[in-house]
C-alpha cells in the first residue's frame, strides 16, 4: 500500500482507481481537467475582454467577436463543474456494491471525457481561429494577449488531459467487466 504525504490519501494498487475508505479524494480521475479549465476561463475573464478609449464599452480580445471569448468562459466553467462532478462519483465508486451499476457509472465517465475532449478541440481551433484574425490596431498595447494565448495552450492541453481520462474509464470498464465475469463463472458460495 503506497501512503501519500501525510497519510491522508491511501492508494491500493489491487483496483485502480480506487481510493481507502480513509480518503477523501481521487485525484486520478481528472488528470490536470480542473485545473487548466480554471486557467482558461480564468484567463479570459480576467484580460479577455479590452476597453479602448475612443468607445465605451468592452470587446472581446479573440477578434472583438464576443462569441469567442463566451464559448471560452462557458467550457471553462461546465468542464470545471463536471470534473467536481466526476470527482464525487470517484468517492462513492467504492460503496457502489452492484458490478451493473459501477458500469453504468464507468460507461458515463468514458462518454462525457470523449464529449469533452471533442469540446476542447473545437474550443482550441475557435479561439486559435479567432487569435490568428484578430488586428493588431484593435490592441496596440498589447495587453492581454498572454492571457489569450494561455488560454489557447490550455485549451490544447486539455484535449490531451481528457482523452487521458476517456482511456482511463476504458480500462477501469475492461477491469470491471473480467470482475463481473469473474463472480459469475466462481461464485463466493463456491469458494468457500
Amino acid at each position: 500500500m503506497l501512503t501519500l504525504e501525510f497519510g491522508i490519501l491511501e492508494f491500493d494498487p489491487s483496483w485502480v482507481g480506487s481510493w481507502t475508505r480513509r480518503s477523501w479524494v481521487s485525484w486520478r480521475s481528472r488528470p490536470g481537467s480542473e485545473l487548466f479549465s480554471i486557467v482558461v476561463f480564468g484567463s479570459i475573464v480576467n484580460e479577455g475582454y479590452l476597453n479602448s478609449a475612443s468607445e465605451g464599452e468592452e470587446f472581446c480580445i479573440y477578434n472583438r467577436n464576443p462569441n469567442a471569448c463566451s464559448y471560452g468562459v462557458a467550457v471553462g466553467v461546465l468542464a470545471f463543474l463536471t470534473c467536481l462532478l466526476y470527482l464525487a462519483l470517484d468517492v462513492y465508486f467504492p460503496q457502489i456494491s452492484s458490478v451493473k451499476d459501477r458500469k453504468k457509472a464507468v460507461l458515463s465517465d468514458i462518454g462525457v471525457s470523449a464529449f469533452w475532449a471533442f469540446l476542447w478541440f473545437v474550443g482550441f481551433c475557435y479561439l486559435a481561429n479567432q487569435w490568428q484574425v484578430s488586428k493588431p490596431k484593435d490592441n496596440p498595447l498589447n495587453e492581454g494577449t498572454d492571457a489569450a494565448r494561455a488560454a489557447i495552450a490550455f485549451s490544447f492541453f486539455s484535449i490531451f488531459t481528457w482523452s487521458l481520462t476517456a482511456a482511463l474509464a476504458v480500462r477501469r470498464f475492461k477491469d470491471l467487466s473480467f470482475q463481473e465475469e469473474y463472480s459469475t463463472l466462481f461464485p463466493a458460495s463456491a469458494q468457500l
